[in-house]
């Protein structure tokens, strides 16, 4: 049944297009085009899972009849303080200064639309900074990195490497929680034929401690 769907993804990420496609699907790219700006004393948890529904609901209308389309939504959470994609130098040096040898969060949220019925689920991630050096930051800004980045940071950057250690899905503090994705996709009854959490593993060379777990 999955060789005959198509599925939209909703994104122009590199990380979310390469993480995707771990699941072997036939899959096309629409690119979302939605304000971004928080509403008013609005919590991070809704904030993702509102603009992961908004992002599937904008390509609806450029799909094919029946197409599955995958929303999702990333971004930074420092206590309850949402931090997207930085404006400027000093915008990203401020982050990156603020979230230095320190513990936040990871909000992905994602959103899967077919025939008028959506599923959402989110993943939540704690990621601790390592206590890099102010020429660190500098030299990183530099290479323009962090400017397209919520929090003004890659996790898989090779040179910056931010992050001391990861218990969580690091997946999904790049962009899409794949482990999800899957759990998600079972409520509209579609698997993959790949054995994704074995790939995705392999792909960011990471020994994940919490794929059985999702997929339980």
């Amino acid at each position: 049944m999955n060789d005959k769907i198509k599925f939209v993804l909703a994104s122009n990420s590199p990380r979310r297009k390469q993480l995707f496609g771990l699941g072997g699907w036939d899959f096309t790219v629409i690119v979302a085009d939605i304000d971004e700006t928080p509403f008013e004393n609005e919590s991070p948890r809704d904030y993702v899972i509102r603009l992961a529904q908004a992002k599937a609901l904008a390509v609806q209308p450029k799909a094919e009849a029946g197409a599955v389309i995958l929303g999702s939504d990333t971004t930074v959470v420092d206590g309850n303080e949402i931090l997207g994609k930085p404006v400027n130098d000093e915008d990203a040096r401020r982050m990156l200064k603020q979230l230095r040898g320190r513990v936040h969060q990871v909000y992905t949220a994602i959103a899967i639309l077919q025939n008028g019925k959506m599923v959402t689920d989110l993943s939540i991630i704690d990621v601790p900074m390592r206590n890099y050096y102010d020429a660190e930051i500098e030299a990183y800004i530099q290479s323009g990195d962090p400017m397209d980045k919520a929090g003004a940071y890659a996790i898989q950057h090779p040179e910056f490497q931010p992050v001391s250690f990861l218990e969580g899905c690091r997946a999904g503090v790049m962009g899409l929680p794949m482990c999800h994705v899957l759990r998600s996709l079972r409520q509209f009854e579609l698997v993959s034929s790949e054995d994704v959490p074995a790939a995705c593993q392999s792909l960011l060379q990471y020994d994940c401690k919490v794929s059985s777990e999702i997929l339980k």
